[in-house]
């Protein structure tokens, strides 16, 4: 006999009217953020576009993802972005688990698609996030 799977919950996730923090993009007034799924998301965000050294009293906190965007996106430079995100991703949110980090260059719209997939610790919950350059 199988055994239940249990669903782990965030307490902060209980009580749905209160904030837990701002998205982004930023607006005027601030948009709140009301479950840990959506903040994580917008930590993540936040993470991939601030450029290592940028953040003030935290200089390592970043990615270099602008430098490679910028240099071009070869197969070569394609995973050392990857592995330099991961590394990010793993230290400053270690609230996910990543499953792919997918560089999609769009040479004819010039574009550089970046695809995050990634597991939520606490429940589980595979989720995602986009980010076009």
């Amino acid at each position: 006999m199988p055994l239940p799977r249990t669903i782990r919950v965030n307490p902060l996730d209980l009580q749905g009217n209160i904030a837990i923090g701002i998205s982004l993009p930023f607006s005027k007034p601030f948009n709140s953020t009301y479950s840990t799924k959506n903040q994580i998301k917008s930590n993540l965000l936040n993470l991939l576009l601030t450029s290592i050294g940028e953040r003030v009293m935290n200089p390592s906190f970043g990615t270099n993802l602008q430098k490679y965007v910028f240099e071009g996106i070869t197969d070569e430079n394609s995973e050392l972005l990857i592995n330099d995100l991961q590394n990010s991703i793993n230290i400053f949110i270690p609230e996910i688990t990543i499953i792919d980090i997918v560089v999609d260059p769009d040479t004819d719209n010039n574009l550089i698609n970046l695809i995050v997939k990634y597991i939520l610790n606490i429940s589980q919950t595979p989720d995602q996030i986009i980010v076009q350059f």
